[in-house]
């Protein structure tokens, strides 16, 4: 019986530059935004991976796409699956508990705010104090949110793609030596 492994992207420390154009192609892609005509105040840039530095070194460090994925066990709500070769996040699905977040062991899941077509989502029945007297604002609804492969980009992940240095590369059962 042959076993197939999740696809994922590794970087090479000793390539990488530190540049960040593997985050700012991630948020570009991921956005559905278009950043040269939108308010600074209102662009929704979250990168779906963060380059770590260090004095002699840089990498950027994104989802493995473990294929047992320790995120997906403790999810309560069964939001996080394995899905064609990699780990997805249903966002419909997602309470935002943090739960896999902590179990994730490269840290790589963040929360953000959940949009759709550019308009913020609220949770329903959930206020937080407002800045004025006794006003009450709506609470944005958060959601898990990682590095998904750009599964549905023809290209493959922006970040592979745009790395001047070619210090990123996806690794898939396809290509394994």
């Amino acid at each position: 019986m042959k076993s197939h492994m999740n696809s994922f992207v590794i970087a090479d420390p000793n390539k990488c530059i530190g540049c960040r154009t593997c985050m700012a192609a991630c948020a570009v892609e991921h956005s559905g935004e278009d950043f040269f005509h939108t308010d600074v105040d209102n662009i929704n840039f979250n990168p779906r991976l963060n380059v770590v530095k260090t004095v002699k070194v840089s990498a950027p460090v994104q989802c493995r796409q473990c294929d047992d994925s320790p995120c997906a066990v403790v999810c309560p709500v069964k939001a996080i699956s394995n899905k064609n070769g990699y780990v997805y996040i249903n966002k419909n699905l997602c309470i935002g508990c943090k739960t896999c977040m902590v179990a994730c062991p490269y840290g790589v899941i963040e929360l953000i705010n959940q949009y759709n077509d550019g308009q913020k989502i609220f949770q329903q029945n959930l206020k937080t104090m407002g800045t004025g007297r006794n006003t009450m604002n709506l609470k944005g609804k958060i959601v898990a949110d990682k590095c998904d492969l750009c599964i549905n980009r023809e290209n493959g992940p922006a970040c592979v793609e745009v790395c001047p240095t070619k210090a990123l590369k996806l690794v898939s059962y396809k290509n394994k030596k």
